[in-house]
This record gives C-alpha cells, structure tokens and sequence, in this order.
C-alpha cells in the first residue's frame, strides 16, 4: 500500500492537492474530508448568479465527489474534523449524523481555507443581515430575488472586490443600492485612487449609493434588519449583506505551527509548514509576494490552485517550488473593466519600499480605427522600484479588454525586470489589436527620459 493522504478542505487548493498528489501517485490513498455539503463552488461567480448574468448556479462547480472518487480518492463531506495529533499523525472527526471516528496519515494537507470577517455588532444576527461566501450563501440571496417582495433596498458593507461586484448585481436586479466602507475610496486595497473614483463615478451613475469613510456602529430592527447605523448616519435598508474581509481559518493549526501575523500558517515555497509531514494550501496559508520579496497573505483561487498543485506534486515525490505570487486581480462593473498586480506607490512605502509611477492614457488602436468600430481609451500606471528600477506593481483601466496585459506585468514582476526592459521590449503592431507605438512602451519610456 502507498503512502496515507489526508485532506482538510474540499476547495480550490484541497481539490488541486488531490488531483495532483493521484495523478503522480498511483498508490497514494488519499482521503478528503470537509465540512460542508457542496465542494468545488466559484465563489467568484456568485455575483453574476445574483445579478442574473447568467441563469443558473449550476456551472459555478468545476468539480464533485464523483470525479474525485473516479480518480480514487475516498470523499467524506459534511465532515468536520474535531481535532488533529500531530505527534501520532492522526486526525479524529464527526460526521453530520454523529458517528464519530480517527484516521492516520503519512502526510496532511490542511486546506481550510477562510471565513467572512463577520464583526459582532449590535444587531449583527438578526435576520436579513448575510455573509457571502458559500454556495448556500448565494442560492439563499437568489431565491429571495425570485420570490420576497420585502427586499426592495441593499446595503452592502464593504466595498472591496466582493462588496462592489454584489452592489452591482443587486443594482442589475433592480433593488436600490448602499454601499458603506470604513476607508475613504472603494476597492482602497488594491488600486490607486484616481483609478477607483473613475469606478465609483460610474457606480454612482448607475445610481449605486455610495458612503465612504464611514464605521457599522450597528444594524437596528425588530423581526428583521430595518437599517444600518453609522458614524456618520442612519441607512433604512431590508437586506444587509456582509464583505468587509475574510481570515483564514486555522484553528486546527494553532498549539502546534508556526503562524504568521494574522493568523494564517507559515509555509515555504514547497507549502510545507513548521511539521514536515503537513502542508498548507490555499487561503489558510501564507504566500511569497515577488513585488515585496516577503512573506505575506494573498488570499486568491488562483493563488490557491497553484499552492494545492505544488503541494501534491511534492507529496507524490517531485521537488517543486513555488515562484511566488504577485497578487494579480481585475473586475468588471457596469462594463469597465480594471486590472491591477502587485504595488501601488502608497502599499510599496508601507513595506518600506520608495518606488516611483509612470502613467498614460491613450486609446486602445490608432486613431484611425474609429472608422472600424470603438475604440477606447486605456489608463496605464507602472510602478517601480527607485534604487533598482524593477517593476513591482501595474493597474490598469478601460472598457476595452486590456486585461492580458497585466499577466505581462505579473511576470515582469515574478522575473523582476526593470522599467527600462519594459520600456525596449518587443511588442506586436497591428491595427487590429494596438497601437504602432505601445502604451506599454510608451508609458514606460517616460522613466528613462
């Protein structure tokens, strides 16, 4: 018999380490443990099932407990695991209905993941006041489009990526819509703000109501939520949904690795952690961010992926590591479309990094192609280091999609190359596509004059 696996999580990550760790390995037994019923579920997706840009949640899995039984894994949902001994490399659990039970391993992948930051406010568990993150999550919000009359306002707190796409839905939907954050500008953690008051204006076009700089005190109602108080005023609403941040949760880790700063467990760049016999993927773990050559917490599925993908390669005996990560991110509200990686001016200098800008504006094709069809303006800001000239950070905006262009940027940064690279570096023409002169050149030039 091969070696034992256990996984913690049926997500992203854990998903990615069991295919992986069977695909290498044909004698591992693997079995995968989570505590919920659905696994596999884009959360990403959620927003457009809400907003009803597509019609059902149904394609928002990409894969199950069949397909991963098929491959040879032993699935146990609707599981939670109680507790873990890592000194006799076992784990004890309980299933929905009772029965409770413990199995060893050789190795353990803890994927579990992470949870809406759900502060404990007045109010905060009276009904119609939600998270979002889970399938159950979105269905319950769907169905009550379809069939409550009552939900006629919104209030989002939280106007991160989630909280601005689910404002948008619900706008798609026909609710009236708030939109409240603590910081003074919405997306604040990942775009500058002359690119995010561009979104902002556009939400508010679409008669979003948007109240920035302002703290949930509390929520108020006697059956139900009626309105979301703050420090700086009172909302009546009929639906509160949640999404000021996520923490990892890593419960099972704490008293026995080594955790970083806000929780999450310290791995290396092959996911292991403290224990050599138990790696971490996905949310619930750390990352190495190549725009800060640091140690830090980038909660992504993509990051997630490659973390479980690395995880069960190494597991099944290929030494393999990772290459870091930049953060590479975009949405698309109202039909504009912003990309960012890495850092901004503001976040590199938080890390102790004094960096410089380059920015341009130019449209998409030459100037001719309006004959042709649209032809939009695109903004593009590169960020760079000042004593060495790397490029660790890049955002850019437009109703074309550019969006490509940053997994260029991402790679400058994984590979740190310099402005002065990006400034001489051969890109196409044609008329199609761009213009003679790139802004992506172009916009890089302007450090070396």
């Amino acid at each position: 018999m091969g070696q034992k696996v256990i996984v913690i999580g049926a997500n992203h990550a854990g998903i990615s380490a069991t295919t992986h760790v069977l695909d290498l390995d044909k004698d591992a037994q693997v079995h995968v443990f989570d505590a919920d019923k659905y696994m596999s579920f884009l959360a990403c997706g959620m927003a457009l099932w809400i907003g009803n840009q597509i019609s059902t949640g149904d394609g928002l899995f990409y894969s199950s407990r069949e397909q991963l039984e098929a491959a040879g894994a032993k699935v146990s949902t609707e599981t939670e695991i109680t507790g873990i001994d890592y000194e006799k490399k076992t784990v004890t659990y309980k299933t929905k209905d009772g029965e409770e039970g413990s199995e060893s391993y050789d190795k353990l992948v803890l994927a579990t993941g992470s949870s809406p930051i759900i502060p404990r406010l007045p109010g905060i568990d009276l009904p119609y006041v939600q998270r979002a993150k889970q399938y159950e999550d979105a269905q319950k919000a769907v169905e009550q489009l379809k069939h409550d009359d009552s939900v006629k306002t919104v209030t989002v707190v939280g106007a991160g990526y989630i909280g601005a796409e689910l404002a948008e839905a619900y706008q798609r939907a026909g609710k009236k819509v708030i939109l409240i954050d603590a910081l003074d500008r919405i997306l604040g953690t990942h775009f500058d703000r002359d690119f995010s008051e561009v979104m902002a204006d556009r939400m508010r076009s679409k008669g979003i109501e948007i109240h920035l700089g302002e703290l949930v005190q509390r929520f108020e109602g006697e059956d139900r939520v009626r309105s979301v108080v703050t420090n700086k005023g009172t909302y009546d609403t009929d639906l509160v949904i949640m999404c000021i941040g996520f923490r990892p949760n890593t419960s099972l880790a704490r008293g026995h690795l080594q955790l970083f700063r806000n929780g999450a467990i310290l791995v290396d760049k092959h996911q292991r952690t403290s224990d050599p016999d138990v790696y971490a993927v996905g949310d619930c773990a750390t990352t190495f961010d190549n725009s800060i050559q640091a140690t830090s917490y980038i909660a992504l599925a993509t990051n997630a992926v490659r973390s479980g993908m690395i995880a069960g390669m190494n597991i099944a005996g290929r030494d393999i590591e990772s290459c870091g990560v930049e953060g590479s991110s975009g949405l698309c509200l109202f039909d504009l479309k912003m990309v960012c990686t890495g850092q901004t001016v503001e976040t590199a200098a938080q890390s102790g990094i004094q960096a410089e800008q380059v920015d341009l504006t130019d449209t998409q094709k030459p100037a001719f192609m309006n004959e042709v069809g649209e032809n939009p303006e695109v903004k593009i800001r590169i960020v760079y280091r000042r004593d060495n000239h790397e490029v660790i950070g890049a955002q850019l905006m437009s109703e074309y999609d550019m969006s490509a262009t940053i997994h260029m940027f991402s790679l400058a940064i994984q590979e740190r190359v310099t402005i002065e690279r990006i400034a001489l570096s051969d890109i196409f023409f044609m008329p199609h596509f761009n213009q003679p002169h790139s802004y992506i050149n172009e916009a890089a030039l302007q450090a070396l004059h």
